[in-house]
């Protein structure tokens, strides 16, 4: 009988693991077959487009007007856009992000981090169209107030409020690599006469560093990609500039302009979306890939 019972939940137990396996198993091929049909999606609706475009034209012009006559097909200036609202956006989560983390981390009580941790995770909750209309009816009037030559459309706004909205990236997953340094580390430095910041930057920082960096990268490609807060803050206009006072257009906001439907369906002006996007997620890929890299070689494991 006994014997029996022991059979029955063997079988059991092996009919649970065989699902699961074939779950976990089916759930990575259609993230693989997900990523492939983008691939090739992309792929085949941009070429096409370069068949009339050169690459040289697509990768070295530096005007970009598609929709105008004359059909200029330089992707510099989106490139330009993008990165811009993005260092902006960059610096912002850095400095306010990568601070709350060590605040969290090291300094706020217990009581204090139940309290400030939600109220900073409220922030990747809100909707990024909630965030366009923050910048453009906010921040922009404030930009103004300092600088009053700024226009209502313009890439500084966009990036502020693109950096806010990644903080909580920045801070939760650095955090989460600063809790996960031993504090037996944290208390030889004490011992050896170590001040609390001086723990914090000089051990804590460099054993959590490759989390960090993780967050950093994860958190700008976000940014990259991010579509309603500059297409409703940072204007509309491809521009070659470093002045953030003026108003560019992202790669993200291009796409959303000419999906709107009035570009004819095959027509080089709307195959040129898919080139773009095919452009971007390359940049967000090979950003991954280096932030893998850079975790990979200074990942430290702790016994």
């Amino acid at each position: 009988m006994q014997n029996q019972e022991n059979l029955r939940s063997l079988k059991k137990r092996k009919t649970e693991e065989f699902i699961v396996i074939n779950i976990l198993r089916v759930s990575g091929a259609l993230s693989i077959i997900t990523t492939v049909g983008i691939i090739s999606i992309l792929g085949a609706n941009a070429i096409p487009f370069f068949q009339e475009v050169g690459l040289k034209e697509f990768f070295t012009g530096l005007k970009w007007t598609p929709l105008f006559i004359p059909q200029n097909f330089g992707i510099l200036p989106l490139v330009n856009g993008t990165f811009l609202v993005a260092f902006i956006a960059a610096i912002t989560a850095l400095v306010f992000g990568l601070g709350s983390a060590f605040y969290l981390s090291e300094y706020a009580s217990r009581r204090v981090r139940r309290i400030i941790k939600p109220l900073l995770e409220i922030l990747a909750g809100i909707p990024t169209v909630v965030y366009g209309y923050f910048a453009l009816t906010f921040v922009t009037p404030v930009i103004q107030f300092f600088f009053p030559q700024t226009i209502i459309f313009n890439a500084l706004s966009a990036g502020l409020v693109m950096g806010i909205m990644i903080i909580p990236m920045v801070c939760t997953l650095s955090e989460d690599a600063m809790n996960a340094v031993p504090m037996s580390l944290r208390e030889a430095a004490y011992a050896l006469g170590g001040k609390k910041y001086q723990v914090a930057l000089r051990v804590v920082f460099p054993s959590a560093i490759s989390g960090i960096v993780a967050s950093f990268i994860l958190a700008i490609s976000r940014a990259i990609g991010e579509t309603m807060i500059v297409s409703l803050a940072a204007g509309g206009k491809p521009a070659l500039t470093l002045n953030p006072l003026d108003a560019i257009q992202t790669m993200t906001a291009y796409i959303v302009t000419v999906s709107q439907g009035e570009t004819p369906q095959g027509s080089v002006e709307y195959n040129s979306i898919f080139a773009v996007g095919l452009l971007l997620f390359f940049l967000t890929f090979l950003m991954n890939i280096v932030g893998r890299f850079i975790v990979t070689k200074y990942a430290q494991n702790y016994e």
